[in-house]
């Protein structure tokens, strides 16, 4: 691409968010960028890496009595205060990660509520990647050795940690459309061609 565009991609468990990303990014030739942004996060911060793993898309419950404070801001806690190396000053660096990706390169972005924290930038494609629930079961199977109903548990409980994550920092709800430029259910059109229509979409917003 000539032009630097941004892919987000929010996704249910189960729904292959994360592999759809992975093609897209291929298909255009753009980095794919996803735990690796915990690793350029801790660089930048000098924060370990491991404090950064142990947050990444969830919230502590007793970070959810103050959800209206939390919501991202683009403010970064100073390494002298108390608070630098809490969840939020965490999730500041992966924002300012984010933000500086998206100003050099084109490249695709997976969860971390990217959208949210691109949402003004022209260049960023939003995507919601979801799918009926025994579509997810089936995806996830392949990958996860479980009974059926621990499975179904597992899938709620990843879902559930990453809506709060998102409502936490964004004030938003993760599953409203309103959130997203395209919504795409991977069970109905498939992995290829979602990540056809995808680039469908950057050709006719980003391309004259």
């Amino acid at each position: 691409m000539n032009n630097k565009v941004v892919i987000t991609i929010a996704r249910q468990y189960g729904s292959g968010g994360r592999t759809i990303g992975e093609m897209l990014s291929k298909d255009l030739n753009v980095h794919y960028y996803d735990r690796e942004l915990l690793k350029l996060a801790s660089e930048e911060s000098g924060i370990n890496e491991r404090l950064f793993v142990n947050a990444d898309e969830k919230v502590k419950m007793t970070n959810l009595l103050r959800i209206v404070k939390s919501v991202y801001t683009g403010q970064l806690i100073p390494p002298e205060s108390d608070d630098f190396i809490s969840d939020n000053n965490l999730f500041n660096y992966q924002a300012k990660i984010v933000k500086q990706l998206a100003q050099d390169e084109s490249c695709v972005i997976i969860g971390r509520c990217a959208d949210y924290v691109l949402k003004d930038n022209d260049n960023v494609l939003s995507v919601f990647i979801h799918a009926p629930k025994d579509y997810c079961m089936e995806q996830a199977a392949k990958k996860v050795s479980m009974s059926s109903k621990e499975l179904e548990k597992y899938i709620a409980k990843i879902d559930k940690s990453r809506a709060e994550y998102y409502k936490y920092y964004t004030g938003r709800e993760w599953t409203d459309a309103r959130n997203y430029d395209l919504c795409l259910d991977s069970s109905k059109l498939g992995f290829d061609r979602c990540v056809e229509e995808i680039k469908s979409y950057i050709n006719v917003r980003f391309h004259d």
